[in-house]
């Protein structure tokens, strides 16, 4: 069944090829996918998401950080799943009917890594025009700017563009200064 233009699902048939990181500095267009947390709007960009999928079991890692406290099973492979509601400083809340577990791929340390994460909803694919891109208010703002590269204006609101390259990146370990 073929997807409308804007769905979601229209990522699978975008190329691979393009920077899995939107830059700041480009003036070029990049597409983002857009998905909440909270009510809030944020994107990432289209080419590093691998897919989309319902909610699934997810098996509690004892012990392990708050940022990515569980494994999932996706189809055959075991998957971190990370707490972006931790890491954004946000309130932890319960899946909703429309939550979605985004999987995406980035590199950890130069190893390619196959990650996902629980959106309370994803909504479209958009086009981003990297010069349009706001710089995050620093008085009101709740995310640490590490996470966040701005802020665009979209026909539904605001949209906070995360920084893939430092988002999903391991927390350091207590022990690692030691």
């Amino acid at each position: 069944m073929p997807h409308k233009k804007g769905d979601p699902m229209d990522m699978q048939q975008t190329s691979r090829t393009q920077s899995p990181q939107i830059a700041a500095t480009s003036e070029t267009a990049e597409m983002a996918l857009i998905m909440r947390l909270s009510g809030e709007a944020f994107g990432l960009p289209v080419p590093m998401v691998n897919e989309i999928i319902d909610p699934i079991q997810i098996t509690r890692v004892p012990n392990a950080s708050a940022f990515a406290p569980g494994l999932i099973n996706v189809r055959g492979a075991v998957v971190p799943l990370l707490d972006l509601r931790h890491r954004l400083r946000m309130a932890p809340a319960a899946p909703g009917a429309t939550a979605r577990i985004v999987v995406v791929e980035t590199t950890i340390k130069d190893t390619p890594t196959r990650l996902a994460f629980l959106a309370d909803a994803v909504e479209e694919v958009i086009d981003v025009e990297l010069g349009k891109l706001e710089p995050v208010p620093k008085l009101g703002a709740p995310w640490p700017d590490t996470y966040v590269l701005g802020v665009l204006r979209h026909t539904k609101g605001l949209v906070v563009l995360l920084n893939a390259s430092t988002l999903f990146q391991p927390e350091p370990s207590p022990t690692a200064n030691a």
